[in-house]
């Protein structure tokens, strides 16, 4: 795939030869079956009914939803949402399950995921759809000899996933890269820029209006040494492979960093210089002064080495999860008067 740069008027151009020559459907559902043999009927889709989700996320963890549906082809998943709302059915997109906790009961609703996965680079540029793992987009930037997304190595999850939540580490985020995203909404293909994506600390406009499925992002980046690039991602796999094992059903950090400035007076007082980077202050410093590390409730256990890893280490459930969770949320306002705040996602 050739890397593009997608402008409004080409944006235009795709939404009405992708979406609106596609066959269009009036959507009266009386029944879940016949919902369920209306998805089926739309070219290039799979549709599933009652999918158990723990094998979709990283937790290993959540019930089923009602319907699960996933399509690379963008006009596909647009005449499924249709479908879906004709029908009053809820529904979420969803990636690779890397930052969710979903409910020991599911999700009464339908699970949308895309799956487009090619990833190209010009230049300076790199295109990538938002189905493809994020590590793919890792390692074409790195091939590349393009800077940012390396400090990004071995984080789990998709394109789409690292777009939403303006994913980042050692010091680079997402959005100091991208020049614009392309998404669906309301069956038509839209175009943001950066500034319209609106980036804040692990935020990012998607968050904040879930019918909006992410599709693909072209990102402009400085050029590098290839090699220089590949030695600093393999420290960085090494350090992170030690701490969050590829194999360990954990979301990573399940609470964001604070900013230190944002802290009160007192607070700021408490932490030593050495905790600081970035201007920002690690949760798991905080979690571990209230006792966090080794912290356990049924098959699910906080790390004795990290405050901020939670994992599924046997057969754990969503309710055991978020029991941690609050727990470790109530000590923290109770001893320092403040909030922490998850990362992860909630489903069901």
């Amino acid at each position: 795939m050739d890397a593009v740069v997608v402008g409004e008027q080409d944006t235009r151009e795709l939404t009405q030869t992708a979406i609106f020559s596609y066959p269009r459907v009036s959507w009266i559902l009386a029944s879940d079956s016949q919902l369920a043999d209306a998805l089926a009927s739309i070219p290039g889709l799979s549709a599933a009914c009652d999918e158990l989700l723990a094998p979709h996320t990283r937790f290993a963890i959540g019930g089923p939803a009602d319907y699960f549906v996933r399509s690379a082809e963008p006009e596909a998943l647009a005449a499924a949402v249709e479908a879906l709302d004709g029908a009053g059915v809820p529904w979420m997109a969803l990636g690779e399950g890397s930052n969710v906790i979903v409910a020991d009961a599911g999700y009464r609703g339908a699970i949308v995921r895309y799956l487009g996965n090619e990833v190209a680079a010009a230049e300076n540029r790199v295109e990538a759809q938002c189905g493809a793992p994020l590590q793919s987009l890792v390692d074409t930037t790195i091939e590349a000899g393009l800077v940012g997304m390396h400090t990004l190595e071995r984080i789990p999850g998709s394109v789409g996933g690292a777009v939403y939540g303006n994913a980042g580490a050692y010091g680079h985020q997402l959005d100091e890269m991208l020049l614009e995203a392309r998404f669906l909404e309301d069956g038509e293909i839209r175009t943001f820029t950066n500034a319209e994506c609106d980036f804040d600390y692990r935020e990012s406009v998607f968050k904040r209006s879930k019918r909006r499925i992410l599709l693909s992002c072209v990102l402009e980046m400085e050029r590098s040494s290839a090699e220089e690039l590949r030695r600093e991602a393999a420290e960085i796999r090494r350090v992170r492979d030690e701490k969050f094992p590829p194999t360990m059903r954990c979301a990573g950090s399940i609470f964001k960093n604070l900013f230190l400035a944002d802290l009160p007076e007192e607070i700021q007082a408490l932490v030593p210089e050495r905790a600081v980077r970035g201007g920002k202050v690690a949760s798991a410093f905080f979690l571990e002064k209230v006792g966090a590390k080794g912290m356990e409730r049924g098959g699910i256990r906080i790390a004795d080495y990290h405050a901020n890893l939670i994992w599924n280490e046997a057969d754990g459930t969503a309710a055991d999860l978020t029991w941690l969770i609050e727990e470790l949320k109530r000590r923290v306002r109770e001893q320092f008067g403040f909030a922490v705040e998850e990362e992860v996602q909630y489903i069901g």
